[in-house]
C-alpha cells in the first residue's frame, strides 16, 4: 500500500529503504554528527580508562591519578593537621608560623603539612603545586573557608564526603593532599 506523500509536507528525500548497518546514508544530514562520549570511567583532569603514565596508579577509591608511593591523605590525617596548625602558630608566635609558611609553599607543603610528612598535588597537571598555586590556596581559599563560620564546618563536611577529600581551600586551588612519607614527591616540587 503505497500512498502518496502528503502535499502539505515538503519532501526533502526520496522514500527509499535506509542503508544497510556500516554503511553512510546517502543523504547529507543538515545536522553534524556529536562527537563520540569518552570512554568510561573519564573525569576532569584525569586520562581516559586504562591510560596511567609511568611512575603513577590509578585510585580507585578517590578516582585520581597518584604518583606511585603516595596515598590520598586520610580524614584522621587531615584533621590532624588541621589542628597541629594552631599549637604551631603558639608556639613560634605567628610570625615564625608564616615565615616558615612562605618558605615551604614552593615545596606545595604547609608547616603542618611538611610535620606529618603530607604533601599538595595537583591531579590536573600531575604535578606538586608551586608556590603561586600554594599562595592561593593558603591566601584566598582560607578566606573563602573563614568568610562565615558556616563555611569551615562546609569545608569539613566537603572532606569528610568527597571520595578525593577535598576541601574548600583544596577546590579553590586544585589540589589534593596526599601523604608522602618517603618524600617521592620531594624531587617533584617546582
Amino acid at each position: 500500500m503505497n500512498q502518496p506523500p502528503d502535499q502539505g509536507i515538503p519532501q526533502s528525500q526520496p522514500s527509499s529503504p535506509p542503508p544497510p548497518a556500516g554503511y553512510p546514508s546517502p543523504y547529507p544530514s543538515p545536522y553534524p554528527s556529536p562527537a563520540a562520549p569518552p570512554g568510561p570511567g573519564y573525569a576532569y583532569g584525569q586520562p581516559a580508562a586504562g591510560v596511567v603514565a609511568a611512575g603513577m596508579y590509578f585510585d580507585q577509591v578517590s578516582g585520581l591519578t597518584l604518583p606511585e608511593g603516595v596515598q590520598l591523605a586520610s580524614t584522621g590525617r587531615r584533621i590532624g593537621a588541621f589542628f597541629l596548625a594552631i599549637p604551631l602558630s603558639i608556639v613560634t608566635l605567628g610570625i615564625g608560623y608564616a615565615i616558615w609558611g612562605l618558605i615551604v609553599w614552593g615545596s606545595g607543603q604547609t608547616p603542618a603539612l611538611q610535620v606529618l610528612g603530607m604533601r599538595c598535588w595537583r591531579p590536573e597537571t600531575g604535578r606538586v603545586p608551586g608556590w603561586g598555586t600554594m599562595a592561593l590556596r593558603e591566601i584566598i581559599g582560607r578566606i573563602v573557608d573563614d568568610i562565615l563560620g558556616i563555611t569551615l564546618l562546609v569545608s569539613f563536611i566537603l572532606m569528610l564526603t568527597r571520595q578525593d577529600r577535598r576541601c574548600l581551600h583544596d577546590l579553590v586551588a586544585g589540589t589534593v593532599v596526599v601523604h608522602d612519607p618517603n618524600k617521592v614527591l620531594a624531587s617533584k616540587a617546582t
